[in-house]
């Protein structure tokens, strides 16, 4: 309280008062009157009187104070409080948390709030007191100290109602609290210079103020710290809560309660596990229902609107002709779309407005700085103004600097909390959609569509909403920045505006040039990417055909192209960059030049020169960004119309199946399945697929449908499931329903979840399960048992095991109706016996259960009860096996087609004819052929050794897990990415942005003497050489500017050009054992990801920081060459900003790691569900998907939220930093005011006034330097693997026309594929004539395909020689060696490109000799009914040619290179036995004279040839002619038998 002083002191009273007494006044009361007129004075001089230091120079300071202390200072806090209190007992009233105990510290805040009432009116007890005696008080005595005790009881009042309602930390008492301590030290100072002056005459009041002050300040101690927890409040049984919910006032504002694990991150790397749980409010499950709920109201209202009209218009039969006008009116009227910007407002607006109110409190304390930078100047220019105004307005300004900070930042939590939660609910929203909706909806969207809604849609919003308020509060700041400046300056100011005007759309032509460049570079990327995808995926015959070269060249070309779209850009940067350095200069000049220029009176002195550039510095912000607000608003837009789009597709109608089956009527305990007149179509206005379909499945039975392909059946099983759309008819189903679909569905987790699908595990069952489905010996196979993890789409399982993991999904299920849509046809013959028998047949474990099969097996119909014919959509028959053969109609023709195709038993004799096919022994069949086919349902046998103890550590992994960097960048790093800039250019780029500092502050300091001249009276003079100089000085700085970021943008280009370049040949010339051991997905992100960061996100952060970097730097410059004594404070500031700096990049680093690390499993997660949702739905699993969906969005905003919070953390303690320099810079100039101009002194405080945002933004940029500069680093990792041979070895060059005869020796010769492993090949030891046609054959792994690899060197010999036509092949260059074999690999690989490409990429035949190539391989009828010809375009990996065409590709390259040694590994897949035939007879024409190896996997191709090399184990187990093998009766006998070849 301020309390009253000596009874003769200050008031603002009523002089008449006093005039009206008839006797004359003692000395006190006329002393009192010229106080109360002062007063008057006072207020009456309007709002300005204390910017006005002339008036304060002038006045008895102890008299303002005095006057000053009982009436404004002693009543803010009271007003504060009182005005707060409505709002604030209101909330209170809504939000309650339970009651708190009464504690120590609450009874002590509550003692003291009383004893402070007790004080306040002793006063003014005291004061009647007075009155009684004849000492007259003025009516102040009465008011100040009744209002203050109000005031207090208030107070306790709240302090006892929010422990009520479980408030455990007071803001809105902090802050009251806070302004009567601040109010209560001017007269607190006043009573102690009073008491060393003089004898105190007011005893009482003297001693009431310091109990008054020291209780006020007692109870700010307390107000810090921080309550128990309510009674009865929700347990927290969470491990690791965030620490914001128990956090008190003081450490919300400045996120204090951050600061653990800021340290936490700085010792150790912050792990998933580290990271605090979400809060609740956050957390997908109160967000999402939050949006859907508004989502909901906005559908209802829009169906409510849209009938009404249409009712309206029908309904009434005859109305006048204005209402049938009206009515037309209403019809053509667009129908009322649900508006999902409206829901999105409703959800999430009433928070955000938190963040905007938050925003106009700042906007509107911004500009107090500039006002108070004025009364600096002009009290450095006064002489004989008191000191003490000048340290309260340094104190005043670090204050007001000090709250924009918290401020801002609070905003900025909000904006920032409003965009997760936008992004957590549209994901949440989007997820929920796509399990329900259509497939005529799906067809519109595609799956990649679909999780871009969620990932780049979603995220636009989310960076919208940091930065919307910028789009009132830019134009705020703009308006309230132009007012002041037209007060200080006059209409001069307009010059200024009217250069901004011309910037903005130099500007935008810039952004909209920029975008082009982005779209057309983003191509090329493309385009590149998609290349090296292709080279990565095919790189093994690259490295066999020797084309390297040919393809680097193309990936060259392409880098070229995007680098000189990134130059051209980059020039574009350097312009728009110089722009916006030079805007607020350029703005200044104009208006100063003008202002001195239109009227000679006008002198520019520091106070207007410096206050005006410190308003158009934050002019500068405002107006660059809302360009940037207004595109990303156009984005956004963009996005939500496709959200929208999304989210009013059609759902499928869970009604459509009727699961407690009614439908029906009678029997209803007879028939598991029902359908009754069913028509169907996929989507309303498609055809139907399914006519009159009449259907009824008995509990137990076993219903087979069969038909052509395209006929239906599947359609079937979906309408059944409630997929397609009813058009006519009821359909039921009774019971749980178990869904096996064509194309297996896999999820991305472990084979036995997979299996169990969210049921709990059994081992019994679980193993019996196994059995049933043949998996129990793929379980051996594969490396962890069924604990392997399968990767995304099941793409580590064979197709055949995929089906049968799907069909175990189903058996354990355990439901009543099995819906097995072709189960059996990806599964080999035998494999679907077993099935058959032990699963799905009248004997397996489903016998029983209702089962409906759609199949192609023939071989079952017998053993099934009913079989159902369908033809077109419709049924034709339907019966028992032998009813419909009796009938002989569509079926029986069905079985006459498929019968050779199909009746494949294990037992019968194979007809000869189909010898090649069965002779492919596939992988799938390989371990279940031999075993005997139980026909009984589930051995008991009890398994001795469970499958956990086969622990997945012990195999060798050959897939390494990528390596992720952890801690700080090694200093090598930077030094490399200098290197690669060039370090003369780097030292180049320094010293160019230290010339562009060194003219700005040349600028300001020139700016500054032109003010003194004003002091000096000089002014006239020298007006035109001042701004002369001015301009010079300032474009000068605007070329340096560019030409410094055009310098750095070139830097970059080069150094992206050498590192990508580096990385290319690296990967060309890696060995092939490298990406046998490396995903191609970890090698592309190289060339993708990092790349990308190289070529555009380094720069850009390098520019920043370079930019911030020198702006500091020029600041601490000015401040200490203009005051010295400031050197002082840099050291310890310095220290804490390091120490800040560290710590907070030590946190982010990982924080964004980890964020980036659980992003991806919401896509996969996200994109599995969309393909797998026909399946989650038949199983009755959305509910359990949702929830996984809302697990990892959460999880991945577990990492987020502090990644927010740690940007204001830091923020917050940078600010304060540069708010010290404000404080620091401005006492300074107070304390050495004798020697200081007024122009030093704007020009050191108006530079501090800036420094904040620059020292922010560097620890920012520091921290995405560390982040982005890993890019190079793990470029370089790539860049420096081993290499293979070198491709050519000049000295060593074979003659141009070698191999001559083709002879090839094995001499001792071992192999094996990596360090560390078996060898393969042992001591082989042959030697081949020219011209002889060689068969290899032998068991899967006896080292074949090794063997032809050996000879072309993709494995180097661990021993031994090969020797071609007398020259050992490990001497010579690979590429002379590869260019002189050919291979036709198995798998045929071409590239996206021509035909003409893909036959001969380096152009070295004549068009005739590759027609005659295309003639001998059979393709030239295909190739030139083409209208392209030879210029037809190959699709990425030859998908627009079938495999038996690509296979004669292959072939037509040989023919091409014709040399004389040809390789053949032949092709396992079967491709048709036409095309086999064309190649077998093209290669004993076309290579009559040549070497052939042929890798055999189907014997009869190799029966004509010279000789058989049989391999066992890696060694020659026989080595002769055919007829000799067979009858030694050995390895190659055997194998012949088998084959059906021997008898």
């Amino acid at each position: 309280m301020v309390s009253s002083i000596d009874a003769g002191n200050y008031l603002i009273q009523d002089t008449t008062l006093w005039r009206t007494r008839s006797k004359p006044l003692p000395n006190a009361e006329w002393s009192l009157i010229q106080d109360t007129t002062l007063c008057r004075k006072l207020l009456n001089r309007g709002h300005f009187w204390m910017w006005d230091t002339h008036f304060i120079s002038g006045v008895n300071t102890e008299k303002l104070q005095k006057c000053f202390q009982l009436s404004v200072l002693s009543w803010l806090p009271c007003i504060y409080l009182w005005a707060v209190c409505p709002i604030y007992l209101f909330y209170l009233k809504k939000n309650n948390r339970g009651y708190i105990m009464m504690s120590v510290l609450n009874r002590f805040k509550t003692i003291f709030g009383l004893f402070l009432w007790i004080v306040c009116w002793t006063e003014l007890f005291y004061t009647f007191h007075e009155l009684r005696h004849g000492h007259n008080q003025p009516p102040i005595y009465f008011i100040t100290p009744l209002v203050l005790g109000m005031t207090m009881l208030l107070a306790t009042f709240l302090i006892q109602f929010e422990r009520l309602r479980g408030v455990q930390s007071s803001g809105v008492l902090f802050i009251f609290w806070f302004l009567s301590v601040l109010c209560a030290i001017v007269p607190f100072r006043s009573k102690i210079l009073l008491k060393d002056g003089s004898e105190v005459t007011d005893k009482l009041r003297f001693s009431t103020f310091y109990f008054y002050f020291t209780l006020v300040v007692f109870e700010l101690i307390l107000c810090c710290f921080n309550e128990k927890p309510p009674l009865f409040s929700n347990v927290i049984t969470d491990p690791n809560p965030c620490p914001e919910t128990t956090a008190g006032f003081l450490s919300t504002i400045t996120f204090w309660w951050f600061t653990s694990m800021a340290i936490k991150g700085y010792k150790v790397s912050l792990e998933a596990k580290d990271l605090w749980s979400l809060n609740e409010r956050d957390s997908s499950k109160v967000m999402v229902p939050n949006l859907l709920r508004e989502w909901d109201k906005e559908l209802a209202q829009a169906q409510r609107q849209n009938p009404v009209v249409i009712v309206f218009s029908t309904v009434r039969g005859e109305s006048s002709p204005e209402e049938v006008e009206v009515l037309l009116s209403n019809q053509t009227a667009a129908p009322r779309k649900p508006s999902f910007l409206r829901a999105l407002v409703k959800a999430f607006g009433p928070y955000f407005l938190i963040g905007s109110g938050f925003k106009l409190l700042q906007d509107i304390i911004t500009f107090v700085n500039p006002q108070l930078l004025r009364m600096l100047i002009s009290f450095i220019k006064q002489k004989g103004v008191p000191d003490w105004w000048g340290y309260s307005l340094s104190f005043l300004m670090f204050f007001t600097a000090f709250l924009q900070t918290l401020i801002l930042h609070r905003h900025f939590q909000y904006c920032f909390v409003t965009g997760m939660n936008v992004r957590t609910a549209i994901i949440g929203a989007l997820y929920r959609k796509a399990l329900v909706i259509t497939n005529a909806a799906k067809r519109s969207s595609t799956v990649g569509e679909i999780v871009n809604l969620m990932s780049v849609d979603a995220q636009r919003f989310m960076d919208l909403t940091t930065f919307l308020n910028m789009l009132w509060s830019a134009p705020l700041q703009i308006m309230l920045a132009l007012y002041f400046l037209w007060q200080n300056l006059g209409p001069s100011v307009l010059a200024g505006v009217a250069v901004m005007i011309m910037l903005i759309p130099f500007n935008a032509v810039i952004a909209m040039k920029t975008r082009a460049y982005q779209v057309e570079q983003m191509q090329y990327k493309d385009a590149r990417i998609k290349l090296m995808n292709e080279i990565l995926n095919g790189i093994k015959v690259l490295k066999l055909y020797a084309w390297e070269n040919s393809f680097k060249e193309k990936v060259l070309a392409i880098r070229q192209k995007e680098l000189n779209v990134l130059r051209k850009a980059a020039y574009l940067g350097a312009l728009s960059t110089m722009a916006w350095t030079s805007a607020p200069f350029l703005v200044a000049l104009t208006t100063f030049a003008v202002y001195v220029t239109i009227d000679e009176n006008n002198v520019l002195d520091a106070e207007k020169a410096f206050v005006s550039l410190s308003l158009f510095n934050i002019l500068r912000f405002p107006l660059n960004m809302l360009p940037q607000v207004i595109s990303s608003i156009v984005q956004a837009s963009v996005s939500l119309k496709r959200i929208q789009h999304f989210l009013c597709h059609d759902e499928l109608d869970p009604d459509s199946v009727d699961r407690k089956n009614t439908a029906s009527g009678r029997g209803n305990t007879k028939f598991s399945v029902t359908v009754i007149n069913g028509k169907f179509s996929w989507a309303k206005e498609d055809p139907p697929v399914l006519h009159n379909i009449n259907l009824m499945v008995r509990q137990g039975s076993l219903l087979a449908v069969v038909g052509h392909v395209g006929c239906g059946k599947s359609s079937l099983i979906s309408a059944l499931l409630g997929e397609t759309e009813k058009l006519e008819g009821e359909v039921s189903i009774r019971g749980s329903v178990a869904y096996v679909p064509q194309q297996a569905w896999i999820q991305n987790a472990t084979l036995r979840d997979n299996i169990l699908f969210g049921k709990p595990y059994n081992e019994q069952k679980y193993r019996c399960v196994l059995e049933a489905c043949a998996l129990t010996p793929d379980l051996e196979v594969l490396p962890g048992g069924d604990m392997t993890e399968i990767g995304e789409k099941g793409i580590n399982l064979s197709g055949g095991q995929r089906q049968r993991v799907s069909l175990a999904r189903a058996l354990y299920s355990d439901a009543e109706v099995y819906l097995l849509d072709d189960p059996l046809s990806a599964v080999d013959a035998h494999v679907s016996k077993h099935i058959f028998d032990n699963l799905i047949g009248p004997e397996g474990i489903l016998k029983g259960k209702t089962r409906v099969l759609v199949t192609h097996g023939i071989s079952f119909l017998p053993q099934v009860d009913n079989i159902m014919v369908m033809v077109e959509g419709r049924v034709s028959e339907m019966g028992s096996y032998q009813e419909l053969l009796n009938q002989n109609g569509s079926f029986a023709e069905f079985l006459r087609n498929y019968a050779l195709e199909d009746i494949v038993e294990e037992d019968e004799v194979i007809p000869s004819r189909f010898h090649r096919q069965i002779s492919i022994i596939s992988s799938d069949g390989d371990n279940t052929r031999c075993r005997s086919v139980r026909k009984h349902g589930c051995s008991q046998k009890k398994y001795s050794e469970p499958q956990e103890k086969k622990k997945p550590q012990e195999i060798e992994k050959l897939i390494q897990t990528e390596t992720a960097e952890t801690g700080r960048v090694k200093t090598k790093v930077y030094l490399e990415y200098v290197k690669a800039v060039g370090p003369l250019l780097s030292v180049l780029i320094c010293f160019l942005y230290g010339c562009q500092s060194a003219t700005a502050i040349g600028a300001n300091i020139w700016l500054s003497q032109w003010t003194n001249d004003a002091s000096r009276n000089e002014t006239k003079e020298n007006v035109n050489m001042r701004v002369g100089v001015y301009a010079a000085l300032g474009i000068a700085q605007g070329i340096l500017v560019m030409i410094s970021s055009f310098t750095l943008a070139m830097g970059n280009i080069g150094a992206a050009r050498k590192l990508h370049y580096s990385l290319l040949t690296n990967k060309l010339h890696t060995p092939q054992s490298f990406f046998d051991t490396t995903p191609i997905g970890r090698v592309i992100n190289r060339f993708s990801k990092d790349i990308y960061v190289i070529d555009e996100a380094l720069p850009a952060t390098v520019l920043m920081f370079l930019g911030t970097f020198f702006v500091s730097l020029s600041t601490l410059i000015v401040i200490v060459s203009s005051t010295p004594i400031f050197a002082v404070v840099v050291f310890p500031l310095a220290l804490i900003y390091i120490f800040v700096q560290r710590f907070y990049v030590a946190t982010s680093r990982q924080l964004k790691r980890l964020e980036s690390v659980s992003r991806s499993p919401i896509y996969s997660h996200f994109s599995e569900t969309i393909t797998g949702s026909s399946v989650i739905r038949a199983y009755g699993r959305n509910s359990a998907f949702v929830l996984m969906s809302d697990m990892k969005v959460d999880e991945n905003q577990k990492s987020y939220y502090p990644g927010i919070v740690s940007n204001r953390w830091l923020g917050v303690r940078i600010e304060f930093i540069g708010n010290c320099i404000v404080l620091f810079a401005a006492l300074f100039a107070v304390i050495g005011k004798e020697n200081l101009n007024p122009g030093l002194v704007g020009l050191s405080v108006s530079y501090a006034l800036q420094v904040t945002m620059s020292l922010n933004w560097m620890v920012r940029m520091t921290s995405d330097l560390e982040s982005n500069i890993v890019a190079v680093e793990r470029v370089k990792e790539y860049s420096e693997t081993k290499t293979e041979a070198p491709w050519e070895v000049e000295d060593k060059k074979p003659p141009p026309e070698w191999p001559m005869e083709g002879n090839v020796q094995f001499q001792d010769y071992s192999v094996r594929y990596r360090e560390g492993l078996d060898l393969v090949l042992k001591k082989l030891n042959l030697s081949v004539q020219g011209g002889e046609k060689i068969g290899i054959v032998g068991r899967t792994g006896a080292g074949k395909s090794s063997m032809t690899l050996c000879l072309f060197r993709l494995l180097e010999a661990a021993a031994g020689e090969i020797t071609i036509d007398r020259v050992k092949i490990a001497e010579i260059g690979l590429h002379d060696l590869r260019s002189k074999l050919t291979i036709i690999p198995q798998e045929p690989v071409l590239f996206s490109g021509t035909l003409r490409m893909n036959l001969d990429p380096f152009d070295q035949c004549s068009d005739e000799d590759v027609w005659k190539a295309l003639e001998h391989c059979h393709l030239h009828k295909f190739v030139s009914n083409q209208p392209a010809k030879l210029d037809l375009e190959c699709a990425e990996g030859g998908e627009n040619l079938s495999v038996g065409q690509r296979q004669l590709v292959c072939l037509a390259r040989a023919l091409l290179r014709k040399t004389k040694i040809l390789v053949l590994d032949e092709a396992t897949a079967a491709i048709d036995l036409e095309t086999d035939n064309l190649i077998q007879s093209t290669i004993r024409t076309q290579f009559e004279e040549c070497t052939v190896f042929t890798i055999a996997h189907r014997l009869n191709t190799v029966m004509d040839y010279t000789r058989i090399l049989v391999l066992d184990k890696g060694q020659v187990a026989e080595f002769d002619t055919p007829t000799n093998l067979i009858s030694q009766r050995g390895i190659f006998y055997s194998m012949a038998k088998d084959a059906g070849l021997a008898q």
